[in-house]
């Protein structure tokens, strides 16, 4: 280690200390602080630890959840980074929080979520041995684009490690559309028999890369995922290597499916989060965990930051689901309708840098089936209650029907008055921070993350 190196993990370890004992909280401050000292250190301090990197639009956080678990089975030592600090910064302040000075023969892993723009910057210090693809949809237009500049973010950023293996989700056919540098290995599912389908007219990412004939599909699962194939020239889906070959059960609590002839359980609900714990399989077998041990490490997660993260308000309980993006919304608004018993609604928007400063994507979501859920009594909120509440107007709620409600402590306070037990909340990043923050202010949770 170099004396400058040197140097700038003590000055960044003790500002960690120094926030953590006197503010009570992390910041992305040491990592900042500590990456000006010396922008090489991630370098220093990923040095000796097997790298595991997450990255893509949807599933980040409860991939990179997962897969932590299930390498927690093998690694006596590991470590992962906190729900939002998924840029250089946040994953430098992770590594200076687990750094020791004295050697340590043990093998270490680090499992960490990754943002799709950051992941250039984060590749050019860390050589990991395997970086997921989750997925590419249209997210936060006025940062990243269209869907196509996305992902040639994310080859880039994969490129300047050549020898890191992608392990991508071969429903995408976008992850299938460019030759790669680096090695690929594919996971998906194959739980169905063949038939012959579209997706819907509204779809991103339906067009061949190859003749851009519209793709067809023998079966799909959502959004543009499943198993393609281009009707006019060669272009299909890949073969997988780690499959989903039955699945027994789904609910908006839980699930029960096969890997591989092999059963596991998930305790969190939603088709979209079977496809997370796919990929944290697919990394566990390529670095030699047993399916039993794997068993194990889905048994261990526990919902995370914003994931059907479950909340106890009196007699309510309040399930938080992070909404982002039109795919991931669908995708949440299919899991809640699954649920058996009458609940109550929730909707904060926000329009934050870290939200997308564009909120046109809540009108290609399909909000339209809320009026046909079994819910007692719908809620909206946040900094842009105007717009979700003339959306969820058009979807077939009657103005008089909705309760408006813009700031985060009234929203809470009306928990309590819910006609119902059970109440969903649909919010935009800050505004689940928003939310947690003034849940902890009020005791009932710990902390704002």
């Amino acid at each position: 280690m170099s004396i400058r190196s040197a140097f700038a993990i003590a000055v960044g370890r003790t500002t960690k200390w120094g926030l953590h004992t006197f503010l009570k909280g992390g910041s992305s401050y040491p990592g900042q602080l500590t990456q000006k000292l010396d922008p090489t250190v991630l370098g220093t301090l990923s040095r000796n630890y097997d790298v595991v990197i997450v990255t893509g639009t949807n599933g980040k956080t409860l991939t990179t959840a997962l897969t932590y678990q299930v390498l927690k089975q093998k690694y006596p030592e590991i470590i992962t980074n906190p729900t939002g600090a998924n840029m250089l910064q946040g994953i430098i302040s992770t590594f200076l929080e687990h750094h020791s000075y004295t050697k340590n023969s043990e093998k270490k892993a680090a499992v960490l979520e990754v943002d799709e723009a950051s992941l250039i910057h984060v590749t050019k210090y860390i050589k990991p041995k395997a970086i997921v693809f989750t997925n590419v949809f249209r997210d936060q237009m006025d940062r990243y684009g269209e869907i196509y500049t996305t992902y040639q973010m994310m080859l880039n950023g994969a490129a300047l490690a050549p020898e890191a293996l992608i392990v991508s989700n071969g429903d995408a056919p976008i992850f299938n559309s460019k030759e790669t540098i680096n090695k690929r290995v594919y996971f998906g599912f194959d739980h169905l028999p063949d038939g012959e389908l579209k997706a819907h007219y509204n779809t991103d990412g339906v067009l061949c890369p190859h003749c851009n004939n519209i793709l067809h599909y023998k079966f799909l699962t959502y959004s543009n995922l499943g198993k393609y194939y281009c009707p006019n020239c060669d272009f299909k889906r890949p073969e997988l290597t780690y499959r989903l070959t039955d699945l027994t059960h789904m609910d908006h609590e839980s699930s029960k499916f096969e890997i591989d002839g092999e059963d596991f359980e998930i305790k969190i609900g939603g088709q979209y989060n079977i496809y997370n714990a796919l990929a944290a399989y697919s990394v566990g077998r390529i670095l030699d965990v047993s399916t039993d041990q794997i068993r194990a490490g889905f048994s261990a997660s526990k919902r995370v930051f914003g994931r059907q993260e479950v909340i106890q308000i009196d007699d309510k309980e309040i399930t938080i689901n992070l909404v982002k993006n039109p795919v991931g919304l669908n995708q949440v608004l299919d899991m809640i309708n699954l649920t058996p018993e009458p609940f109550s609604l929730v909707s904060i928007l926000n329009a934050n840098y870290a939200d997308g400063t564009d909120v046109s994507w809540i009108w290609d979501a399909n909000y339209e089936i809320v009026p046909n859920m079994n819910i007692q009594q719908v809620t909206v909120g946040g900094e842009r209650v105007e717009d979700i509440t003339a959306r969820l107007e058009v979807a077939g709620i009657p103005e008089e029907e909705l309760q408006v409600i813009p700031t985060i402590p009234e929203i809470i306070k009306s928990f309590k008055n819910a006609p119902t037990k059970k109440i969903y909340v649909l919010a935009t990043y800050t505004a689940v921070l928003q939310l947690r923050k003034e849940l902890a202010n009020q005791g009932y949770i710990k902390g704002g993350m």
